[in-house]
């Protein structure tokens, strides 16, 4: 075993190079000058001591030291490899995003991954009474509910013979009617039920119905009336529509119509709730004249009304 090589007091490398297992010296932090040095006996033969530009011996570490030494070589990264590792994890997570994203919007809105035909009947919306199913109006014009003679304020109690008990059920069986089916509808209207058939369409149909109206070239009419309330006409089963406010110079109070009257028929349909009466006067065509029926106290009057236009 030869003698002489040294060992740092302070770290306990051994000083030398190992021509086997690293091929790298490693200058200590400290240096080393000699001074204070202990001689030992070596493990391993054929070590020496070599000595480094700032003529310090430079020591050689063990193989733990080495292998401990070598990871850390390897964990190290350059600025280039850290960017490139950044760019993949973006677009893996971008990726992954979009893909959930439309499942994501389709959870949230409650609707299917894809489009799923149901028929439509024309009515605002659906509202469950004691006897059925109601609504304030029909929409757009010549939609089914429209052309079957429906009108806000009918409750449907029958469709397509299935008996009517709440507003999901009749939207169930719009669900699963054929678009283009005719039904026949049992609905009541002023303590009377009747009977009509309705033939219903597609959103795209029904969609297409109000864009005509929409950009009809004659316009919406207009009375110049508001505030108006559903009320129940007095001494009567009947429901009917009174005005809060008539505006001056406008075409109801120049056709003289006052706050406090009772509609209950315009251009031949009857009014049993304010949205339908809104609705059939933007129906009117401007400068025409229309027949409004009303009660005003003990009195049922027909006043004929020239419509302006919005």
């Amino acid at each position: 075993m030869p003698s002489g090589l040294r060992f740092c007091r302070n770290c306990g490398y051994r000083l030398g190079e190992g021509t086997a297992e690293y091929t790298e010296t490693v200058r200590f932090q400290n240096g080393h000058n000699g001074a204070g040095v202990r001689t030992a006996t070596a493990p391993t033969p054929n070590y020496q001591t070599n000595y480094g530009l700032g003529g310090g011996p430079i020591a050689t570490p063990g193989w733990r030291e080495m292998r401990g030494l070598r990871g850390l070589r390897c964990r190290r990264m350059s600025g280039m490899t850290w960017m490139f590792l950044a760019l993949i994890i973006f677009f893996f997570v971008a990726g992954g995003f979009t893909r959930f994203r439309p499942f994501r919007a389709g959870f949230n809105r409650g609707a299917p991954a894809t489009a799923v035909s149901r028929s439509y009947a024309g009515v605002n919306s659906f509202d469950t009474t004691d006897r059925g199913v109601s609504f304030d109006n029909v929409e757009p014009a010549g939609s089914p509910a429209d052309r079957a003679g429906l009108v806000g304020g009918d409750i449907i109690t029958t469709f397509d013979g299935h008996e009517i008990k709440s507003d999901d059920q009749m939207m169930e069986l719009l669900g699963t009617t054929p678009v283009g089916k005719t039904v026949d509808v049992v609905f009541i209207r002023d303590g009377e039920t009747r009977t009509t058939r309705l033939t219903t369409i597609s959103q795209g149909e029904l969609d297409r119905l109000a864009a005509d109206f929409r950009n009809r070239p004659e316009g919406r009419g207009r009375l110049g009336i508001d505030d108006q309330e559903r009320v129940d006409v007095p001494g009567t089963n009947l429901r009917g529509v009174r005005l809060g406010t008539v505006e001056k110079s406008l075409p109801a109070d120049m056709a003289g119509l006052k706050p406090g009257d009772i509609v209950i028929e315009f251009d031949n349909v009857p009014i049993r709730t304010s949205e339908e009466l809104a609705s059939r006067i933007q129906r009117a065509v401007p400068y025409t004249t229309v027949v409004v029926k009303i009660v005003r106290g003990a009195e049922r009057l027909e006043i004929p009304v020239k419509v302006g236009r919005r």
